[in-house]
């Protein structure tokens, strides 16, 4: 057999074995699978079915951001079969999104106002989810960190544009050990510009502690600020803006949820409570506002009860300006699956999302916690 005739066979040989390898490749269980499509995570929480996610959409409360957006990290981790975003925007666009079917679920610092949870009694359900503290930050180069004292008439009447100056004597005499060091600064008084639960949370404590306030102003999650027509006002939207512009505008005084001062390294003020002590935030002084034997349950009007949280007389130790958020869902779904979804996201709150807040928060006491539990068992679930 010469050389040609070799190569001829070999050529016929490999082939061969080249079509027999591709039938296995499509006949044989052996076959390698030639998609490379990723599959689609399979829920592990209740409603959700293999190949399937869930997802749940929430907006409002920027608030409470930080621990949502901690409690998303942590839920979806562990669920991997749902997906979970929250947009914020503020209370007033979260009532508003949620009312609107915009959205699955919705945070809200206050709750529905009376008139609203009327037209919705036995539709919707509203449970507080997590504690927080409201805190008055500032920036004045000459005292550094200095953790100042600050009465609500005080602040009402630098937001009413009333006082001035960083020197007035109001501020120096609550101030003793800093007086000499209070520049004559104009005060630029920093607030919300969007419909904001925590300006709701704000303006209530400055009408319980200033009658001007409450006659000239009032309350609200948007209101007119007197300081504005001086020149001296700034709006910003979210707590990250007011945040922002209180850090970056020297002699500057805001209001923001207590974890944002935290974060970025504000100094923070001691407020007056009822009992005349000036007290700071912290978990313990948020969580003594919140001393509660009956709570009202989801399906129940929170309004006259939330108010009673600010300027609480519940201790002498109690933080005067704490909030909270509620979370706001409708109590019946046509979807089983996100229905189930948000079932397991809201026991989640209510048990280990209390144990893993960001530093600022307070985790809800414990009749609170049932109130939670409470919400998740009154989800329907239809289909």
């Amino acid at each position: 057999m010469n050389n040609k005739t070799i190569l001829v066979l070999v050529g016929i040989f490999v082939v061969a074995a080249v079509v027999g390898l591709t039938l296995m490749g499509k006949s044989g269980e052996k076959a390698a699978p030639t998609s490379t499509a990723v599959p689609t995570a399979t829920s592990t929480a209740p409603g959700g079915g293999a190949g399937k996610e869930v997802s749940l959409l929430g907006s409002g409360s920027t608030f409470v951001k930080p621990a949502m957006d901690m409690w998303i990290s942590d839920f979806t981790a562990k669920n991997p079969g749902i997906a979970i975003e929250y947009t914020g925007g503020g209370s007033g666009k979260g009532v508003k999104d949620i009312l609107n079917h915009l959205v699955d679920f919705a945070g809200s610092d206050p709750p529905l106002p009376r008139n609203k949870w009327e037209k919705y009694k036995g539709q919707i359900l509203q449970f507080p989810v997590v504690l927080g503290a409201v805190a008055i930050v500032y920036n004045i180069p000459e005292i550094g960190n200095t953790q100042l004292n600050l009465t609500g008439e005080v602040i009402a009447k630098i937001y009413l544009g009333e006082i001035v100056y960083w020197d007035d004597p109001a501020i120096k005499e609550l101030n003793p050990g800093v007086a000499d060091k209070l520049p004559h600064k104009e005060i630029i008084a920093v607030h919300r510009s969007d419909s904001s639960g925590t300006t709701q949370i704000f303006t209530t404590f400055l009408a319980k502690t200033c009658k001007e306030w409450e006659d000239k102003v009032g309350i609200g999650k948007t209101v007119r600020w007197p300081v504005d027509k001086t020149g001296r006002g700034i709006g910003q939207e979210g707590n990250q803006g007011v945040t922002q512009a209180v850090k970056t505008t020297p002699y500057s005084i805001g209001y923001v949820e207590l974890a944002y001062a935290l974060r970025y390294g504000l100094p923070y003020a001691r407020l007056q409570n009822p009992a005349g002590k000036f007290v700071a935030p912290s978990p313990e002084t948020v969580s003594a506002a919140f001393a509660i034997n009956n709570p009202p349950s989801p399906l129940d009007d929170w309004s006259s009860v939330a108010r009673e949280f600010v300027y609480s007389s519940a201790s002498p130790d109690a933080y005067p300006l704490a909030g909270q958020t509620f979370l706001i869902v409708w109590k019946k779904w046509d979807d089983p699956a996100k229905c189930n979804a948000m079932k397991a996201f809201i026991e989640y709150i209510g048990s280990q999302g209390q144990e893993n807040l960001p530093e600022g928060y307070a985790p809800l006491p414990e009749q609170l916690k049932k109130v939670v539990s409470q919400a998740a068992q009154l989800l329907e679930c239809g289909g």
